[in-house]
């Protein structure tokens, strides 16, 4: 069979995707990690531990982290995004904004972000806060 460059320009992105989406969908293989073998990355005084990234059995898209925030500091200026995320507070006292509103935090808390709600965290106290973040969905 002969293949034109016509031929060729209309199904290489074809290609392309399904070999694209074939890598995305292989799900995340069991783990089970101790939380000081995590490698840990440091900034401005913030410590952040990825935990896990990748897609579920039926493809949708998880990552986990956990972060340490300095007394006084947050991660980023508020933001948005297309995912969805959920906060869980492991230690120390923070503020959580989202959509406008402001919220205290303790020990224990959490908090569910929607997607595109405009939200930011910041610690509140003395001591640092430790938090851990599950993000659900894809921003794509």
């Amino acid at each position: 069979m002969n293949w034109s460059r016509r031929d060729l320009c209309l199904i290489l992105p074809a290609l392309v995707a399904t070999r694209t989406q074939a890598a995305e969908q292989k799900p995340l293989s069991s783990k089970v990690v101790r939380f000081e073998d995590l490698p840990v990355k440091s900034s401005d005084g913030n410590r952040f531990r990825a935990i896990l990234k990748g897609a579920t059995h039926d493809g949708h898209k998880l990552e986990a982290h956990a972060t340490e925030l300095a007394p006084g500091s947050m991660p980023h200026p508020p933001h948005r995004h297309k995912h969805e995320e959920m906060f869980l507070l492991r230690e120390g006292a923070v503020q959580l904004t989202v959509a406008g509103r402001t919220t205290q935090l303790g020990p224990g808390g959490v908090a569910f972000i929607a997607s595109n709600d405009e939200h930011g965290i910041k610690n509140l106290g003395s001591t640092p806060a430790q938090y851990f973040v599950i993000a659900l969905g894809a921003d794509a």
